[in-house]
């Protein structure tokens, strides 16, 4: 004799399916986000974009927090800071000379970050900082040779080492 296998082992499969459905909709939904460097911003209020603060002899550019989104108001994922380049200093290149060797020059500024094949007089220091909480700092130094020896250095304002510190710090001037 044979007996009938139920269908369902449980008495409520479909209030179980929908909540496993809802659970993975959650779940991925959460996984979504933009990046901001390639993705269009969303039209907002002009007092929530971010502000980006250059002079026009200035080599920094310095932008403020851009917000993150939050899953239910309360939770947000953790960002980490992006470094990237050389760091130059005010003080590293109030050191520079005219008339310095490019060995000289290494040794104070570091190895350049771009070294161009068809400008081989030219070093360029280029720096990126994006902190996780959106802000973005960045900086442009310029060394120019004449043969071997240091002629000219372009990069307007930079920071401080103090002022850098406390901005990776998140200190507030105090």
């Amino acid at each position: 004799m044979r007996v009938p296998f139920p269908a369902s082992t449980s008495k409520y499969p479909r209030t179980i399916a929908a909540a496993l459905w809802l659970a993975l909709a959650a779940t991925l939904a959460g996984c979504a986000s933009k990046n901001p460097l390639i993705d269009e911003p969303t039209a907002t209020a002009p007092a929530a974009q971010p502000q980006a603060q250059e002079t026009a002899d200035s080599g920094v550019t310095a932008t403020g927090p851009t917000g993150m989104r939050r899953l239910l108001g309360v939770l947000s994922p953790y960002r980490i800071d992006i470094q990237q380049g050389n760091f130059v200093s005010r003080e590293m290149v109030d050191q520079l000379r005219e008339g310095m060797t490019r060995e000289q020059v290494r040794f104070v500024l570091g190895t350049p970050l771009l070294n161009d094949i068809f400008h081989d007089d030219r070093w360029d220091y280029v720096f990126r900082l994006q902190k996780g909480s959106g802000a973005v700092i960045s900086s442009r130094v310029t060394v120019h040779f004449e043969g071997d020896r240091l002629v000219k250095v372009d990069g307007g304002e930079l920071p401080t080492e103090a002022e850098y510190l406390a901005f990776i710090t998140d200190a507030k001037g105090e």
